[in-house]
């Protein structure tokens, strides 16, 4: 269990690099009912003007904010989060190096995000901290994916 008292306003409580792949995004389209060609087809996606196939923003978001609900081991701890989509996640197909018999296995991401979860604010009367959020795409000078994301924890 997280003790509120132990914690600092500015310390980073977690950092994660988190691979995706278009079977991911296959994944992710059939449990959200989110079937947007743009997610999944490359000839959608260029006539759209897209920079390619791209990741969904809820996904993005909701990868994001598995490293709090790891930190916290209870992710009923989370009363709040909110986001601004701010750069998308174009994810380059790779399935040409995956094994054919085995698609969805696929070592080779074909976007990244990194993750770094820090203390943003701490209330010890209400025992709620504010964990910060930078989402950034490493395969894209770092550009912010996620901005002003931030969890209500409750410890």
């Amino acid at each position: 269990m997280i003790a509120i008292e132990n914690l600092t306003k500015g310390e980073v409580v977690a950092t994660r690099t988190i691979d995706i792949t278009r079977a991911d995004l296959i994944r992710y389209a059939g449990a959200s009912g989110d079937f947007n060609p743009i997610h999944w087809s490359e000839a959608t996606a260029e006539t759209a003007e897209l920079p390619g196939v791209i990741a969904h923003g809820m996904l993005s978001m909701g990868l994001a904010i598995d490293l709090v609900t790891e930190w916290t081991n209870d992710p009923s701890a989370i009363i709040d989060y909110q986001t601004r989509f701010s750069a998308m996640v174009p994810v380059e197909e790779t399935t040409h190096t995956a094994n054919p018999a085995r698609p969805f296995e696929n070592p080779n991401p074909g976007a990244q995000l990194d993750v770094v979860a820090k203390i943003g604010a701490i209330n010890e009367e209400t025992n709620v901290v504010r964990v910060d959020l930078t989402v950034t795409n490493p395969n894209d000078n770092n550009a912010r994916v996620l901005t002003r994301a931030q969890a209500q924890v409750q410890l």
